[in-house]
């Protein structure tokens, strides 16, 4: 009977995400018809599991570090970080494109938001590079696909939600994004260079740049640059924690804004109205997730699903490639964010069980997920990137054909060779 309660609360779940209904109410739905049909006091549980799911201390670094996002955006340091981006790349082939991918590795360390960068490029670099020749579903796809890296360059949303729920330090996972965020920056150079080769797309400029002309520009990126640096090292010397990490980030934001003196008192409202707005959509779906997750919880669905993974898959190996394929199916129909809050749960426990790194299974489904924000049919980088350029979905799908190989291959890394998730986390703990 309760297993069959369970099967179509999450039928409902799923059926209300397929129509496209907003993801916090499509899961709240599915909690309620659990509580409708086991006859129990819905209103009343439903309400403290949800609330009891935002009371999370380390849950506080999420309107933290989106407000510092916000004001830096405000604060002119995005231009200072692409003039950089433009120096290092700008010989590379394929130049502004390059400056694309490095410009989401590096905002990623100071915005934390995929989609807040995806939309960022694309109002700012996608029409620079249509100026310069590069097709739009091209320059379109490279924003996306790029936006991919900032859930894994600390202080990403997505470390801080993994870290509260399956009780992990999120000062180590901060550590350990460095290296899969810096695996899929080069993978995309390196793919987005053969492809600018092949089609004819120039570098922005054939001289080398004097030390003079480039220092300008290398000094101006110096301190937007220095975030993630005081952000890991406050966090590792235990100057303070990842939540005391986000003001620390709000106030450096601050002072940029000051010092370049391109933040205005109506930015600041602004900034704290769009940082009120994203903070509520995510506690909304955290909220809504959490109780979700106590369902199968109090189910014990986590310990049967565990018994059943462990009597049917015997090898850590195939277990990671096959919870990679079911992420790959999950992140193409559920927001990231919502799937991490229910299924961290089910899955951390099982690859525990394999004695798999609880650090290296944390940034294995992190990498993964994050690629459902780049699959159709409900990516949101898609939407969002498409929407801004005008791009037609059928040909962004079609251009983005070498770029799903190349993320497979990544995540085949990722899975098999542990190093590039846990090699600094060991060097520096």
């Amino acid at each position: 009977m309760e297993t069959s309660i369970i099967l179509i609360s999450t039928v409902v779940l799923l059926v209300l995400l397929f129509l496209k209904v907003p993801v916090f109410i499509s899961i709240l739905s599915g909690s309620m018809a659990y509580f409708f049909l086991t006859g129990g006091p819905f209103t009343k549980i439903l309400g403290q599991r949800v609330l009891a799911g935002v009371e999370s201390i380390p849950l506080l670094a999420i309107p933290f570090f989106i407000c510092a996002g916000v004001f830096m955006n405000y604060s002119g340091v995005t231009k200072r970080v692409m003039g950089f981006c433009n120096v290092m790349t700008g010989r590379m082939t394929g130049g502004l494109a390059q400056v694309n991918v490095l410009l989401s590795t590096l905002m990623g360390g100071l915005s934390g938001s995929n989609l807040a960068d995806a939309a960022m490029e694309a109002k700012m670099l996608v029409p620079e590079m249509e100026r310069h020749g590069y097709s739009k579903q091209f320059s379109t796809v490279v924003t996306a696909m790029s936006s991919m890296i900032t859930p894994l360059i600390p202080p990403g949303i997505a470390m801080i939600l993994y870290g509260s729920i399956a009780n992990i330090s999120i000062g180590k996972l901060f550590i350990a994004g460095i290296g899969p965020g810096l695996l899929l920056c080069v993978a995309m150079m390196i793919l987005v260079h053969f492809i600018s080769k092949k089609r004819g797309y120039m570098p922005m400029r054939t001289d080398r740049l004097t030390m003079k002309q480039a220092a300008p520009e290398i000094a101006s990126a110096i301190l937007p640059l220095c975030l993630p640096v005081i952000i890991i090292g406050g966090i590792r010397l235990g100057i303070f924690t990842p939540t005391e990490a986000g003001a620390v980030a709000i106030v450096y934001s601050l002072v940029l804004g000051v010092v370049y003196k391109e933040l205005k008192l109506k930015d600041i409202g602004t900034g704290l109205k769009e940082t009120v707005a994203t903070t509520a959509s995510i506690m909304l779906i955290v909220g809504g997730a959490s109780a979700f997750a106590w369902i199968l919880t109090r189910e014990q669905i986590p310990q049967q699903f565990t018994a059943l993974v462990l009597g049917t898959i015997h090898n850590k190996y195939l277990f990671l490639f096959v919870i990679i394929l079911f992420l790959i199916v999950v992140g193409m129909f559920i927001e990231g964010n919502a799937a991490l809050i229910v299924l961290v749960p089910l899955l951390a426990p099982v690859a525990e069980a394999y004695g798999i790194d609880p650090i290296h299974f944390a940034m294995v489904y992190i990498f993964t997920m994050a690629c459902g924000g780049v699959t159709p049919p409900m990516g949101a980088l898609i939407f969002v990137t498409c929407g801004i350029t005008k791009c037609k979905i059928k040909e962004f799908i079609k251009e983005s054909i070498p770029f799903y190989v190349m993320l497979f291959i990544c995540m085949m890394l990722m899975a098999y060779v542990p190093v590039f998730s846990t090699g600094l986390v060991n060097l520096f703990y």
